[in-house]
């Protein structure tokens, strides 16, 4: 790849190094540079500028990056789009995060210009949250290099989700003189919602005696009911291989696999097995809801994950547990979901209410393209895309734009709009207050937009980042922006005080910090229908194509 400083007139095709302004356009780094923007820049006195040319045998960033993480994600793990040479990684469905550590280090050696950053190995994840991210750091990459990063996943993926599977566990605890039955209580509590977090269910609880002799038919009980994994807790912490519970599982016919773990809190946990069915002897403090080393043996077990004494003894590099967030101490109130990484929740907004008037007599969002309602384009390609929820503005024959969407799938939600004739921004502003509340931000759809695809939308999606900047995700193809437009929450409120027939046009505008122009492939984001002069033209491309 050439890098360096070179005349703007020279620049077509290259790739920007440093955002400028260029009159009133802001042209961000890694664009690359087309006649109008030399212009641009000409015009606005800049007459050299740093830049970046591919080379034969160069990749550039974003695909790069894609393949490499189409390479790594295993199952139950995705990848979202490429976006400035990075690609985010995400959990598919709940369950354990399994990283080949020794495999990601030598991956990360390859080249320095190309990394893969994980989460822990062994986390618990929630669907949409993030796994890893890929990232190309210079704007293009020698294909061997990204060969031999794929190469590095050549004997599978580096990292997968190991979906949690239901059992049936049962609870055996023990009792001494002094012990009260709150405390037992409040273990039977804490134990059932771990298994509910972790999508599976308590089918029983018994107590007896703290003695071998009358722990083991309890043990025999539980397998009789067909548990697939039995928890003991003592009213004694286990000392040694030959105390109580260890001795009870021996004498209704299990073993004895591993005493002790490298974690702590959880030092005394102790781990047998009766037939097939896991027999774990829990330590004092899996009676707290906090977690330990309990928990993370529980987790592999009902991840189908193995659990023997080796796995347990290698827990030891991150096994402090006193004061991490998700155990927090009383002066550290951490909260984990906060500051867990996770996809955007972007939803899908599709403004439908408008009256068409330069459409003459017709409503123009029923006219049949292709043969189907020019608004079912719109609504269809919101549907497969990655926004959720689908919301839809009503207005003007409303029950006729309903209908034009019945069947859709996923089901969209309506929303009518009694003011529609007063423009454009009351849609909007009524779309914008039907979100849930935990929307990070909406995708804003015109209905006369039926060239629009859903890689378009997800293309935004991929782009789409508040914290780094882009808060604002606009399509452009050609050098010529279009729509739909992605707009992030903190911009609501200043939508809330737009009028008239205008869309976001001027808040975009307005905050060109906030920009990300995202280049798409399909023409579809620059055509909108709203006359009978620009559907005839429509008909007309379809007859030449």
């Amino acid at each position: 790849m050439k890098f360096g400083e070179i005349p703007v007139i020279d620049a077509a095709g290259a790739i920007l190094v440093h955002t400028l302004k260029a009159g009133d356009r802001t042209l961000r780094k890694g664009r690359a540079l087309t006649l109008a923007d030399i212009a641009a820049l000409d015009a606005a006195g800049h007459h050299t500028i740093v830049a970046a040319r591919l080379e034969p045998g160069d990749i550039d960033e974003n695909t790069a990056a894609a393949q490499i993480a189409r390479a790594i994600a295993g199952r139950h793990a995705s990848a979202a789009g490429a976006f400035t040479g990075r690609v985010n990684i995400f959990a598919e469905a709940s369950g354990l995060c399994v990283i080949d550590r020794a495999r990601v280090d030598r991956f990360n050696l390859v080249d320095e210009t190309i990394t893969l950053a994980t989460i822990e190995p062994f986390s618990v994840v929630a669907p949409k949250q993030m796994l890893a991210t890929v990232k190309v750091i210079p704007f293009g990459v020698r294909y061997q290099a990204v060969d031999a990063c794929i190469a590095a996943a050549a004997d599978g993926p580096l990292l997968q989700v190991a979906l949690f599977q239901p059992k049936r566990v049962a609870l055996l605890q023990t009792r001494l003189p002094g012990l009260k039955e709150s405390v037992l209580d409040k273990t039977v509590e804490a134990t059932r919602e771990r298994l509910s977090a972790l999508g599976s269910t308590l089918i029983s609880e018994q107590r007896c005696a703290h003695r071998a002799s009358a722990l083991a038919p309890l043990i025999g009980n539980a397998i009789a009911q067909r548990a697939e994994l039995v928890l003991v807790a003592g009213a004694s912490a286990i000392a040694d291989r030959r105390d109580v519970i260890p001795a009870a599982i021996e004498q209704a016919g299990g073993a004895i696999d591993h005493f002790g773990m490298p974690v702590d809190p959880g030092n005394l946990m102790l781990i047998g097995h009766f037939g097939a069915v896991p027999v774990l002897g829990l330590p004092g403090c899996a009676r707290s809801p906090k977690v330990n080393g309990f928990d993370w043996v529980l987790q592999r077990l009902l991840a189908g994950l193995p659990a023997g004494g080796t796995d347990i003894m290698r827990m030891g590099v991150g096994g402090l547990l006193a004061d991490i967030p998700t155990r927090p101490l009383p002066r550290a109130k951490a909260t984990p979901e906060a500051a867990t990484p996770r996809a955007p929740r972007v939803a899908a907004l599709v403004l439908a209410a408008g009256l068409s008037r330069r459409m003459g007599t017709l409503n123009k969002l029923l006219i049949t393209i292709d043969g189907k309602p020019m608004l079912r384009h719109v609504a269809d390609a919101a549907a497969a895309s990655e926004a959720r929820p689908l919301i839809v503005v009503t207005g003007h024959e409303r029950e006729k734009v309903e209908a034009a969407l019945a069947g859709l799938e996923p089901a969209p939600r309506f929303v009518f709009n009694p003011d529609a004739a007063a423009g454009l921004s009351t849609s909007l502003k009524c779309g914008l207050a039907a979100l849930p509340p935990e929307t990070d931000g909406a995708v804003v759809c015109l209905g006369d937009m039926p060239r629009v695809t859903p890689a378009a939308i997800d293309a935004l999606i991929a782009a789409f980042n508040p914290v780094e900047g882009r808060a604002i995700c606009v399509p452009v193809r050609g050098g010529k922006r279009g729509n739909p437009v992605l707009l992030a929450r903190s911009l609501f409120a200043e939508l809330a005080g737009i009028s008239g027939d205008v869309g976001a046009r001027d808040l975009v505008a307005a905050h060109p910090e906030l920009v990300a122009e995202v280049e798409v492939e399909n023409e579809g984001v620059l055509i909108d229908i709203d006359t009978p002069q620009a559907l005839a033209r429509l008909a007309a491309a379809k007859i030449n194509a």
